[in-house]
């Protein structure tokens, strides 16, 4: 096994660093924003669902420019303006006493969409016999995150409620604006490496290919439902007993047992003659999750279990899904296929927020649960087919 140098481990630790922060600040609040929000001015649950889900609107609409952007003006001012804007949107968000400044605030943290840029930076720093272990800790450290965005946002909404997290996202961006300055190497130009950042001329090619549609769809589904689910699961606690001040007594042991859960998964991931089964078997987990939070909403056994098969699933297929998408884009597309993909799973984030919180203000928790389990039953079905094809 080739050894990673010196500037490449540098590279690894600061920009894992740099996502780890930044992924902090937008998923703390998720375990508690449902509850916070009706202390804010002008609140219904369509607006807390667009609040929720606006920063991956704008994710998906400037991941790619991003993108593009960075190849002409360099990656890491890029990523410095990305962390920057991210900074601004957390204080407009922590400043404001309504929804609506909550969804600007939102907004503004979403169009700092450096991830692909990120990407493109480790692709620069690093060999090609390394890099995929240099990307492996960087999506680890997305899940650890979110499993410690999950415990931290209940137990840090304590003091300041919503608007102390976004001080503390705000803060979190100024050390990720430190760790690029001080930590992150800056590349030869000479080395530059474009094969993660997208290609227009070859979106056509990728939109159609069978294999990636199936896998874009399936990242739109997984985030369309993390939000949707997100707007009921906080209510779903203060029924049986966790308030926001003990919220993360629930969360902690659920979470981080999910995450080691996902081990066996992802190993199954690497098998290429089981990975199409292994999808659809963990697909079928995400539906039945769904229909177990519906009918155990108000039981504290059944939720638990049925909230820790759902993040069972969800972290396998997060941390698969990437690899199965560079494995299937034709050649010389890969950073073009890793670019929609991106695009997908932010817009899920969006039609989730949006589609779960109307449905939930007109409809209740049954309805966004149904939404949910349909999403998953359509992906699974689609799974099924394009097994029978091949």
């Amino acid at each position: 096994m080739v050894a990673i140098t010196s500037i490449e481990r540098r590279a690894m630790v600061s920009l894992a660093t740099i996502f780890l922060l930044r992924m902090l600040g937008l998923f703390m609040i998720l375990p508690v924003f449902a509850v916070y929000a009706k202390q804010l001015n002008y609140v219904t649950p369509t607006l807390v669902g667009i609040a929720l889900g606006v920063y991956g609107l704008t994710q998906a609409l400037f991941q790619i420019p991003f993108g593009f952007a960075s190849d002409y003006f360099g990656r890491k001012p890029l990523i410095l303006f990305g962390l920057i804007l991210f900074a601004v949107g957390s204080m407009v968000a922590a400043m404001s006493d309504s929804i609506y400044g909550i969804i600007v605030g939102r907004s503004l943290q979403g169009a700092s969409a450096i991830g692909c840029v990120i990407m493109a930076l480790i692709a620069d720093l690093t060999r090609e016999e390394v890099r995929v272990r240099v990307m492996a800790v960087v999506g680890i450290t997305i899940g650890i995150s979110f499993a410690l965005a999950m415990v931290l946002g209940p137990l840090l909404s304590e003091f300041g409620g919503i608007k102390g997290l976004f001080w503390i996202t705000a803060a979190f961006s100024l050390l990720a604006i430190i760790t690029l300055i001080i930590f992150v190497p800056t590349p030869v130009d000479a080395l530059k490496n474009n094969e993660l950042i997208p290609i227009f001329h070859l979106f056509p090619k990728v939109l159609i290919h069978p294999e990636l549609k199936i896998l874009n769809f399936g990242v739109f589904v997984l985030h369309a439902s993390l939000v949707a689910l997100f707007l009921k699961i906080p209510i779903a606690l203060q029924g049986i007993g966790f308030e926001k001040n003990t919220a993360w007594q629930f969360y902690m042991p659920v979470f981080f047992s999910a995450l080691l859960a996902t081990i066996p998964g992802i190993l199954i991931f690497e098998q290429k003659k089981w990975v199409k089964y292994g999808i659809a078997i963990v697909v079928l987990m995400l539906a039945i999750s769904e229909v177990g939070i519906l009918y155990f909403f108000k039981d504290p056994i059944g939720l638990a279990f049925s909230i820790w098969l759902f993040f069972t699933a969800f972290n396998t297929l997060e941390a698969g899904l990437p690899s199965l998408v560079s494995k299937a884009a034709p050649v010389g597309c890969k950073g073009t296929a890793l670019g929609i993909y991106s695009s997908a799973q932010f817009l899920g984030l969006f039609v989730g927020g949006i589609v779960g919180g109307w449905l939930d203000s007109y409809y209740g928790v049954i309805a966004v649960l149904l939404f949910c389990v349909t999403l998953a039953v359509v992906w699974f079905l689609w799974i099924l087919q394009r097994v029978r094809e091949v």
